[in-house]
């Protein structure tokens, strides 16, 4: 069973950046990992996804050039990193892993993952 908890949310200025981690346990080496969040009165919206190898990756428009997500599977930790925040980005972060082991394609739908951390909730502040 795949179990994930994110951690690094908090309230920080625009402009300003944070780094938020999920840890997993359960095997997720071998899933592609991915970000999503979801800002109140909207729908959850991918952010970013990851390969199980690490080599590939994929954004959102509207996080692209802003946003990193990377993973260390020595550690079964998976990482987004966010910088230039802006007051839009608010929201509950969530990380997730594919329903797929050793998966060829990187998803950006919700139904797609079937295993989902608790949340971080990020305020950024105008």
């Amino acid at each position: 069973q795949v179990q994930l908890v994110e951690s690094g949310g908090g309230l920080v200025q625009a402009g300003g950046s944070l780094r938020l981690s999920c840890a997993a346990s359960g095997r997720t080496f071998s899933r592609n990992m991915g970000w999503f969040r979801q800002a109140p009165g909207k729908e959850r919206e991918f952010v970013a996804a990851i390969s199980w190898t690490g080599a590939d990756t994929v954004y959102a428009d509207s996080v692209k050039g802003r946003f990193t997500i990377s993973r260390n599977n020595a550690k079964d930790t998976e990482y987004l990193q966010m910088s230039s925040l802006k007051p839009e980005d608010t929201a509950v972060y969530y990380c997730a892993a594919d329903r797929e082991t050793f998966g060829p394609i990187l998803r950006r739908v919700v139904s797609q993952y079937d295993y989902w951390g608790q949340g971080t909730q990020v305020t950024v502040s105008s």
